[in-house]
């Protein structure tokens, strides 16, 4: 479950004085710099005021997964729990953030967030919801996998070096699936055109490959929206309601940065909106946002609710 937060411009601490500045930049783990105080896994970082901005500026090469948490809510700690165990298990892909809300007050002010616990994920310096609840293990590696492919089809491909001293894990990370060897270098390299080659090549060989689908979704989104003004497209999504390719427009614009409710509510009430063949593509489109999200998010399940009851 998700929680009505929604911050759509980057995270901006700038009146939030640096005491203590970390000497030289220093990122977690890398060569030369100070361990980061408090985190106990090889990929985690305890957050204050005074490395919140250089941590979340990781953020433009790499997801920065945050954990807004407090003392006062013990599923702050089974959610922190898991995290350090994926943030093991992803061996870098994304680095593990930690917010004591208690302790540093002015952070949770600053960013607006409704309450602790909260797990939200930053891309490109913008903030996004994930949850709240203590969803299980596997669930939430779901999430997260889906947010390191995000955002490796937008050419973030760094990693998070382990931190000096702490104790990682000892299974080998799995061997990638050969058949998405292609498609995962042509991302890797940014060649968004070849990697959709390579993901209709998978699928014409095994139209059912529901990996290969998600991909070709996944960076099919991501090459619709280059280039796309965002500012422009509000603006004519909002002065022309009926016009369903500039809410599709606004639609991807707002999935690839993290805003999924916002995304199918912006779809759905332009299905209730039109009619005939604006309405099947609205509807068409909408699927495949869910497509690219998971049927089991339980966003996607809400909207799916909310599609029949627009349809019907």
């Amino acid at each position: 479950m998700t929680v009505p937060f929604s911050r759509p411009g980057a995270v901006d601490l700038s009146a939030l004085k640096s005491t203590t500045p970390p000497a030289g930049g220093a990122r977690p783990g890398a060569a030369g710099g100070a361990p980061p105080a408090g985190g106990s896994g090889a990929y985690s970082v305890d957050l204050d005021e005074s490395n919140f901005q250089a941590e979340m500026q990781r953020s433009m090469e790499l997801p920065v997964v945050v954990s807004f948490w407090s003392q006062q809510a013990p599923v702050s700690s089974r959610l922190n729990q898991s995290l350090e165990v994926l943030a093991d298990e992803f061996q870098g892909r994304f680095l593990f953030a930690k917010v004591d809300v208690d302790a540093n007050p002015q952070i949770a002010q600053a960013v607006g967030i409704p309450g602790a616990p909260l797990v939200a994920v930053a891309l490109g310096g913008r903030l996004a919801p994930l949850t709240q609840d203590d969803i299980p293990l596997d669930e939430l590696r779901q999430v997260l996998n889906q947010v390191v492919q995000s955002a490796v089809a937008n050419g973030m491909t760094g990693r998070v070096e382990p931190r000096e001293g702490a104790q990682q894990p000892e299974a080998e990370e799995p061997e990638s699936d050969p058949r998405y060897a292609e498609a995962e270098e042509a991302l890797s390299a940014g060649d968004l055109d070849g990697a959709i080659a390579a993901y209709e090549r998978l699928l014409k060989e095994s139209p059912n490959d529901e990996d290969a689908r998600t991909g070709l979704a996944q960076v099919q989104l991501v090459a619709r929206t280059r280039g796309v003004d965002l500012e422009a497209a509000r603006e004519k999504a909002a002065a022309n309601p009926g016009d369903v390719d500039a809410q599709i427009d606004v639609a991807d614009v707002d999935l690839l940065g993290g805003h999924v409710e916002d995304a199918f509510d912006r779809l759905v009430k332009t299905i209730a909106r039109v009619s005939g063949e604006d309405r099947d593509k609205a509807r068409t489109h909408l699927v495949e946002l869910f497509d690219i999200v998971g049927n089991n998010d339980p966003r996607v399940r809400t909207f799916r609710t909310r599609l029949a009851n627009a349809l019907f």
